[in-house]
């Protein structure tokens, strides 16, 4: 990896201490250092068939360069650079390909999803994704890995949790040897910036290039970093001419373990540190210093499997033409504005795979069959089953697919543990987004939110929080991506993704269209001690819910302005006029003089905005589209005994949007209230399964007129 503007090094002390650490817990102190030049050829970069340097003619001008236009990237005879690889050797039928990647923190994530949909793209052998990651990256991948279900891809990830190396995850790479499974012989090494063009099993092919003493695999470096003297005082680690970039790498794990890889590099490590102050490049350094040492241990690979196009980037003597390349390399922080003769070509080619569906990936590999994971068997068995014919077969076909979710989509920070606090839960689609600001000024606490987007609309919501002085400077909001598929809105799975994500003791059931009293937060923490809720006491606190129809409103800052909006007209209760049997428990009447909780009791279609404890009743995700989907969840708590308790100063209030698609839907469609009924139908039938005799009163909820248009 090439450095970004000034590297950020790591200082000598740290890295003693890691060296120290790495060396008690994975290799011991008895291990002795077996590998060397053995007498073998010394090689350096110099030695591969196609070499970065172009050869020079008397002139000073690359020979072979074509006179016009004096491009280096042609070879002798006219020949390109890319053009000059070692023979492919025959490609690996079925065979099953490790790759490693070092992955740790929010954004790493989301350039580790870009560099998989790449790879997933051209690839045509089953693969195994052995991922190294801090505890953030492991529940945000772990998650995604196992909602996108891609065929011929191993399903149990083999993750490695980072406990002895002091968050020093820029030099992982050097440890994979010992902390990947001891069986692995061969495996394929990647940063999260690289982006692949080609099938990775050409790549996995090269093994076979390998002398019987070489173990590590590399492009040399397209840069002259190495060669020092990039400013005054640059002291770059020793290298072997240009050095090599660590990118991408394969790596022969069982030579490494046989000889003493471990001890190899901490010695030589510890050994240059006493002349220099830190790394610059953190484990390209290391990799460097130790094939200086020992330049028998590297393989050079062909340059256009990482093509580096980092700032003062040589690359483009790697090849003539664009479409040469197999794998892009975007190390410099400038990243897309980085400046490249062919940068438009790399550019789109990104942001192809950026925005790519993928769940388009999860198509099966001909000729490769592979036995899917038990959650896929089971979900294909109910899909099969499906009668096509059915007029609810959208309804129940929604039911059964499974999401890709990617949870803390952007940087968050956990809140403080504290026994009383609260996280606002909701969902919301592209078309809500406008909401998200004035929610953050509503509402200063945690919040969990799931999206339901597109893989390109999620690249839009990125830019869109990144705009935003208000988003980008809350980092108490988790955002969840949940990628859009089918015709239906999840609005149940949504919440429950939302939901599983909250880290307080207790949530507030929101939705975006509600904006919160602004004192709402701080209220709902007092009263959450002061009722002295736990597990001795299970209640679902009450928040009132108004509406407007005014899209320019002035929202009140206490309960004696609601009242008076409400007295004027400005305020109603919510859905008074389309739905009021949805709120009318909530006993407005009663809130307008209450000054302590007042206890209430359910009724059929009840759906007020609540407050529970985090490990309340999840969500019924058969309830898709519009139409029920918060009754069935208080109907559940009810059922569960919880205590339902109005707050008598807190409100929220509904603001005015256009009806969604799937109202329309309800209101302009027979067919879709009856698939409707159908699931009220099959959900009572559970709820009485599970709570017997207790569960006969809500049999009535049934029997009442249906939801109205």
């Amino acid at each position: 990896m090439l450095p970004r503007g000034r590297p950020r090094a790591l200082g000598a002390a740290a890295l003693l201490l890691l060296l120290l650490l790495i060396g008690f817990f994975l290799f011991g102190g008895d291990v002795e250092c077996e590998l060397g030049e053995r007498g073998g050829e010394r090689r350096g970069p110099g030695s591969f068939p196609c070499p970065l340097t172009p050869r020079v003619s008397a002139d000073g001008r690359p020979r072979g360069a074509a006179a016009v236009d004096g491009d280096p990237s042609a070879d002798r005879g006219g020949r390109n650079r890319s053009d000059c690889v070692p023979p492919r050797p025959p490609l690996p039928k079925c065979e099953l390909l490790h790759v490693a990647i070092v992955c740790a923190g929010h954004n790493s994530s989301r350039d580790l999803v870009t560099l998989v949909k790449s790879v997933l793209f051209y690839r045509k052998n089953p693969l195994h994704f052995h991922l190294v990651t801090d505890a953030m990256a492991r529940n945000i991948l772990e998650m995604l890995f196992h909602t996108w279900m891609v065929p011929a891809v191993r399903p149990q990830v083999s993750w490695i949790p980072n406990k002895h190396y002091s968050g020093l995850y820029g030099l992982m790479k050097l440890v994979l040897p010992a902390a990947l499974p001891p069986e692995l012989a061969r495996v394929i090494v990647l940063d999260t910036d690289v982006t692949f063009a080609s099938d990775i099993a050409e790549l996995w092919a090269l093994f076979a290039h390998f002398s019987d003493e070489q173990v590590i695999g590399l492009v040399e470096n397209q840069s002259d970093w190495y060669l020092g003297n990039l400013w005054r005082n640059h002291r770059p680690w020793p290298a072997l001419g240009r050095g090599f970039n660590t990118g991408v790498i394969l790596l022969r794990l069982d030579r490494l373990r046989q000889a003493g890889w471990g001890q190899m590099w901490t010695l030589t490590a510890t050994r240059e540190l006493l002349t220099l102050p830190a790394t610059s490049l953190a484990d390209q350094d290391i990799f460097n210093a130790v094939i200086k040492e020992h330049p028998g241990l590297v393989q050079p690979l062909p340059c256009v499997w990482n093509v580096q196009l980092s700032d003062h980037t040589l690359a483009e003597r790697c090849y003539s033409e664009a479409s040469d390349l197999k794998v892009i390399h975007w190390n410099s922080p400038k990243k897309l504005r980085v400046k490249n003769k062919h940068v438009e070509y790399f550019r789109n080619l990104y942001l192809t795979f950026l925005e790519y569906d993928g769940n388009l990936l999860r198509r099966e590999l001909f000729g490769c069959p592979s036995p899917p994971s038990a959650g896929a068997e089971q979900v294909q068995r109910a899909l099969a089953q499906l009668d096509e014919e059915d007029a609810c077969f959208e309804f129940r076909q929604q039911w059964l697919t499974v999401h890709r979710v990617h949870v803390t989509f952007l940087p968050h920070e956990p809140p403080p543990p504290q026994p009383h606090d609260v996280t606002l839960v909701a969902q919301l689609s592209m078309d809500r987004l406008q909401m998200l600001e004035a929610l953050c000024r509503h509402w200063p606490g945690p919040m969990s939110l799931a999206l339901y987007l597109t893989d390109a609309e999620a690249q839009q919501f990125l830019r869109f929080v990144e705009a935003s002085a208000v988003l980008s400077a809350r980092q108490n909001v988790a955002y969840h991506v949940v990628y859009r598929e089918g015709p239906l809105y999840p609005v149940n799975r949504l919440r429950n993704v939302a939901l599983a994500q909250a880290l307080t003791p207790y949530v507030f059931l929101s939705d975006i269209d509600f904006l919160p009293a602004y004192s709402l937060y701080n209220d709902l923490r007092a009263s959450i001690e002061q009722l002295k809720l736990g597990s001795e006491r299970r209640a679902a606190l009450v928040v009132p819910a108004f509406e407007t129809l005014h899209y320019r409103f002035s929202f009140p800052s206490s309960k004696a302005e609601v009242l008076a909006l409400l007295d004027s007209g400005s305020l109603y209760t919510f859905r008074y006029h389309e739905w009021p049997r949805g709120h009318a428990p909530t006993d407005y009447a009663r809130w307008r003089e209450a000054q302590t909780p007042y206890r209430v009791q359910w009724a059929a279609d009840y759906e007020p905005y609540v407050v529970v404890p985090r490990d309340c009743p999840r969500y019924d995700p058969r309830f898709v589209g519009f139409g029920w989907n918060k009754v069935a969840h208080i109907m559940e708590l009810d059922a569960q005994e919880y205590e339902l308790l109005v707050l008598p100063e807190a409100f929220t209030i509904h603001l005015p949007h256009r009806p969604s698609l799937d109202i329309s839907r309800f209101r302009s469609s027979p067919t879709y209230r009856d698939c409707l009924q159908a699931v009220k139908d099959e959900f009572h039938q559970d709820l009485s399964r599970r709570y017997g005799a207790a569960a006969l009163k809500y049999l009535t909820a049934l029997q009442q007129p249906r939801h109205p248009a």
